[in-house]
This record gives C-alpha cells, sequence and structure tokens, in this order.
C-alpha cells in the first residue's frame, strides 16, 4: 500500500505547473464575461459547479483574445480583467495608479489599493476590502455596510493558500435570520401545536449568524483555503461558498445563499470529456444535542449543536464539444464522527445509507440530481437542472411522487443585437422539496436553505434584458414573478398525505418586482452601484380546511414569516452601492 501511495504522489509531483484559488462569485462581471465568451463559443466552459479557478479564468481570457469574433467592447473587458489576473499570468499588474512601490518583483498603488510580490518560487496578493450600500424607500432609509482584507499566495508548483475575512453590518429590517412560529400543526404523537421553524425570509442573497443588538446585527464572514493541485486536479481544505447547477437566478441544488461552510473539495478532470467535482461540508444544524455541553460555574448548562455534515459529487460527460450533461448526488447526515464511507467521491451515496442505517427507523437524508447545458447553437446557453430529494424507484411505479425541483432556461447574448443579451429561467420546487422530519437532517446550513431560496411548493419566473455599452459598464433591467404555495411541515407519520397535496394550491405569498441596476466598474474589484426595484410583495389568506401537515397562517402572518417589514406591500426602493474586493 505505500509503494502505490509514493507512486500516485511521484505522478503528481511531476505533472506540470498548476494552482487553485477560487474567485469568488460575488465577481459577477468577471462569470458574466466568461459565460458570454462560452455562448459566443470562443471558450469550452463547464458551468455546473461554482466557483471557477482564477487560473480557468486567466487561460480563458487569453485564450479568447486570441479570437477574430470578439467586438471592441468584449477586447476592452478582456484586457481590462487580465490586469487583474496579473500574477496568474506570472505578470505584475500594468494598470495601476499612484504606486508607492514599483520594483521588478513587486508593487503597491493606491488605485487599485493592492500589494503584489512575485519571484520564482513565490506569488502573493494583499488587498484591503470594503463597502456600503444605501436603501431609501417609504418605509426609511437604511445601509449596510463591510470592511476587512484578503490575500492570496501561491507557493511553487502546486499549493496555494487564500483568506477573506470582512465584518459585515446589517439592519435589522433586512435580517435574513431563522425564524420559529408556534402555529397550529398538530403532532401526531402528542396531539398539540408543534414548532415550526422557516429557514429566514424568502430572499435571494446571503445569510450570516447573526449577533443582534439594538435594530440592527453584524456578523464576520472568514473564507480561507489551501489547496494542492496539478495539471488535471486539484484537492483541498476551505470554507467558502460553492453552488451546483447551471442558472442566472439561483441554482436549485446547492446554492450558495447559506454562510460559507468549511469543506473537503477535490476536482479530477483526467480527460477532456469528463470531470468530477466532490465536496464533504461541516454544516451548522442549530439543533440542540442535550448530550453535548459545556457546565458554567453557575451550573447553567450551554448545549453544543448536533454534528451535520453534507457529501455531495457531481460528475459531467462531455459527450461533444460544448455539451455537457451532469449527474450526481447527495447526503446530509447527523452523526457523532465523519463517517469514512461518505468520503468516497464518485459513491452513490444512498445504496451506502441503506446498509448503514439497516433495520432502523429512518435513515440519513439523501439526494439526487442532473444537469444539461447545451451551448451548441452560438449565441445560445441552453440549461436544465433537476434535484430529487429522498428518490425512491418505488413511488416512481405507483401514484406517489418524488420532492423534485426542477429549473429550465436560456441565456441569448450578441444576438441579434452586439452587447445585449437576453436571459429567462422557470423555476418549480415540488411540497417538501429541501425538508425533512429530523431537524438535523434538513437540506440546510445555519438555518438556511442550501437548495433554492424559495423553498418547497413554490414557483418562479425570471427573466432579464442585458446591455453593456461601454467596457465595465453593465445595466440590468429584469422581473421576477415568485409565488409561495400553502407551508408544510414534514411530518413522517402524514408524510405519503403531504406530497399528495395539490401543488400551489393557494398561492399565499407572491413577489412581483421589476429591478434597474446599473454597475460601472471604476478599477479592477471597485464598483459603483445604482438600483431601483419596484416590487409588490403580498400575501393571501388560506382557503379551505386545514390538511395534514398544513402551516396555518393568516395573511399577514405570513407575510412576516416570508418578507421583511422593510419589503412589505408595494416599495420602489432604491440602492446607491460602492465596494472595493469581493
Amino acid at each position: 500500500m505505500r509503494n502505490y501511495l509514493l507512486i500516485l504522489m511521484l505522478v503528481i509531483s511531476t505533472t506540470s505547473f498548476s494552482q487553485y484559488i477560487p474567485l469568488h462569485l460575488d465577481y459577477t462581471a468577471i462569470y458574466t464575461l466568461v459565460d458570454e465568451l462560452a455562448n459566443e463559443g470562443v471558450i469550452e466552459l463547464n458551468s455546473v459547479v461554482k466557483p471557477y479557478s482564477r487560473e480557468f479564468i486567466t487561460t480563458s481570457l487569453l485564450d479568447a483574445k486570441k479570437s477574430s469574433q470578439l467586438n471592441s467592447r468584449q477586447k476592452k473587458d478582456i484586457d481590462f480583467y487580465l490586469n487583474e489576473f496579473a500574477l496568474e499570468n506570472n505578470e505584475l499588474p500594468s494598470k495601476c495608479f499612484v504606486k508607492i512601490i514599483n520594483t521588478e518583483k513587486s508593487t503597491l498603488s493606491l488605485f487599485e489599493p493592492a500589494y503584489r510580490y512575485k519571484d520564482d518560487l513565490f506569488h502573493v496578493k494583499i488587498n484591503p476590502l470594503g463597502g456600503v450600500n444605501i436603501y431609501s424607500n417609504d418605509n426609511g432609509n437604511i445601509y449596510k455596510r463591510w470592511v476587512g482584507a484578503e490575500f492570496q499566495t501561491t507557493i511553487g508548483k502546486h499549493f496555494s493558500v487564500y483568506a477573506s475575512l470582512r465584518d459585515m453590518v446589517q439592519p435589522e429590517n433586512l435580517l435574513q435570520e431563522r425564524q420559529k412560529y408556534n402555529v397550529r400543526i398538530k403532532s401526531p404523537f402528542t396531539g398539540i401545536d408543534t414548532i415550526v421553524t422557516k429557514a429566514g425570509y424568502i430572499a435571494n442573497q446571503y445569510g450570516g449568524a447573526y449577533k443582534k443588538y439594538g435594530t440592527g446585527g453584524d456578523y464576520s464572514e472568514m473564507r480561507a483555503g489551501i489547496y494542492y493541485s496539478w495539471n488535471w486536479g486539484h484537492i483541498g481544505l476551505a470554507k467558502d461558498h460553492i453552488s451546483f447547477g447551471d442558472a442566472y437566478n439561483g441554482p436549485n441544488i446547492i446554492s450558495a445563499n447559506t454562510p460559507s461552510f468549511p469543506h473537503i473539495k477535490l476536482n479530477l478532470k483526467p480527460a477532456k470529456w469528463v470531470e468530477l467535482n466532490y465536496i464533504h461540508a461541516n454544516l451548522v444544524s442549530m439543533v440542540a444535542d442535550s448530550t453535548a455541553f459545556y457546565m458554567e460555574n453557575t451550573g447553567e448548562l450551554q448545549y453544543w449543536y448536533k454534528k451535520k455534515y453534507l457529501a455531495a459529487n457531481m460528475l459531467t460527460i462531455t459527450p461533444f464539444k460544448r455539451f455537457n450533461f451532469s449527474f450526481g448526488n447527495s447526503i446530509i447526515y447527523s452523526e457523532d464522527n465523519i463517517n469514512l464511507a461518505y468520503l468516497i467521491p464518485f459513491a452513490f451515496y444512498k445504496s451506502i445509507d441503506h446498509t448503514l442505517t439497516r433495520d432502523q427507523s429512518e435513515n440519513q437524508n439523501s439526494q439526487v440530481f442532473f444537469n444539461i447545458s447545451s451551448r451548441n447553437i452560438k449565441h445560445l446557453h441552453l440549461y436544465a437542472s433537476f434535484y430529487i430529494d429522498e428518490f425512491s424507484y418505488k413511488r416512481m411505479s405507483t401514484a406517489e411522487t418524488n420532492p423534485v425541483s426542477y429549473k429550465a432556461g436560456f441565456r441569448l447574448t450578441n444576438f441579434p443585437i452586439k452587447n445585449i443579451s437576453l436571459s429567462s429561467e422557470y423555476t418549480s420546487n415540488q411540497i417538501i422539496t429541501y425538508k425533512h422530519s429530523i431537524p438535523s437532517l434538513d437540506y440546510t446550513s445555519n438555518g438556511y436553505q442550501l437548495g433554492s431560496y424559495l423553498g418547497d411548493n413554490a414557483q418562479e419566473i425570471y427573466v432579464a434584458l442585458s446591455y453593456k455599452p461601454i467596457s465595465r459598464l453593465s445595466t440590468l433591467l429584469s422581473y421576477t414573478y415568485a409565488q409561495h404555495g400553502n407551508e408544510y411541515q414534514y411530518i413522517r407519520e402524514n408524510i405519503l398525505d403531504i406530497i399528495a397535496e395539490p401543488y400551489m394550491n393557494d398561492v399565499v405569498w407572491q413577489n412581483k418586482t421589476i429591478s434597474l441596476k446599473a454597475m460601472y466598474e471604476v478599477f479592477n474589484n471597485a464598483n459603483i452601484l445604482i438600483q431601483v426595484d419596484w416590487s409588490d410583495i403580498k400575501t393571501n389568506n388560506i382557503s379551505g380546511s386545514l390538511t395534514s401537515g398544513e402551516v396555518w397562517q393568516t395573511s399577514q402572518e405570513y407575510l412576516d414569516m416570508y418578507t421583511p417589514k422593510y419589503l412589505q406591500g408595494k416599495n420602489t426602493t432604491f440602492t446607491v452601492g460602492l465596494n472595493y474586493g469581493f
């Protein structure tokens, strides 16, 4: 066994130069440009798993620069962003202003504010982070601000290290906190009302582990990682955001709406036609463990949360150029220790679970998913993703159904008019999708949805028109029409009856929002944002009688459950933002 490990290490260590540092999903301008270049057929892209590495983006931009198909705006954008990835190209940036240090090996500039150093062994970039968003509507003026710093380092040919720390302050009006309600759901065991837990408001944004105070709250977000890479893969340990599934308005398989969580990540791409992505993550259950606690010197007990883990893989097959078929599965398990079986990157975890939990009353929580992405028609990206919760072959052969979420959409770029793109997607989440009868096994972390931000029994239509008149300036006009049906809790004794309830029987919550956004990148990593949202968010009372597992709320109670008061009803909300760093 030892000899096999030595051979494997020798093979990896003799491969060509490669280093992995992820580019965070917040740098949307670069992700949009890479997507556009792929739609034009200029580069090859597997967009099902994000984030992309800085090295991959650098290589893609350099390859695209050689193309004769680019228009003038695209050429300027590529040159502008290659300045951000200068170190990945073994260079120092040339377009920095007010340079305090400017030598052959290092540079320190005020615009953009960053220090960079490079030699034959070591590359490093250090820069501050900061930003503020100011919101205004008839309900008042509020703001969100953040400050921090980050660094990125590559050592030798294979090692990379990065870290990003920011302190966030957010008004209570918009806090995405976990909510609990005592509502009318009768427990089949006790016959009394149960506590219903709702995973935050319905909002497509990051959640945080808030420390509440007065009229607001703050939290810190630490993202970091260390990776070992080679030319056909990488492996590492990180605490960061990650997403599974093609989407332009939030994935439905694994989204990045939870606070970042620690995970082991493995990527293998031994050939152009096959790629494996795998993660094993520590999640936060928010469920107290009565057997694990500290004791204060006063005798008071402070309980730990029950341990919670996620294992997930996604295998992508590319049978021909620009067409990707991806499939994978995941499992959430709550055990005292990491289970070695779920460290196998390419396993089918539901089958393993059946072996490990044989004769027990309940298994762990498993999922399967599929994603199709086609860029075979120039200018056009077609995609669809399917998430099946607790998949059962038996349900497929009977009248019962599997809880399913599916998303389908397209993006058309630079056709028939250059610098304009049109996107549209539809999302449908069936009843009980993402939920579980055991709170420590539900599809959440820190109380936030791991999947679609809409939750179950919901649907959404999203349409967006983007125009980039000049380099670095993007404008976006979008329309979101989202609906949520009756809220149900997963009660094991009645689950088949609950799943059989009519999909979207009552529309208890509805959001119609038209958004106009303009963003200009003054220099790399520095954005000015102006946005106007015309929103109408309302709720309706439930019709008929209370059914099994249903959350029985009044219209106002549903509105308070799903939407912060600041955004309830009809509003015109103005946002002005300025930020440096992502």
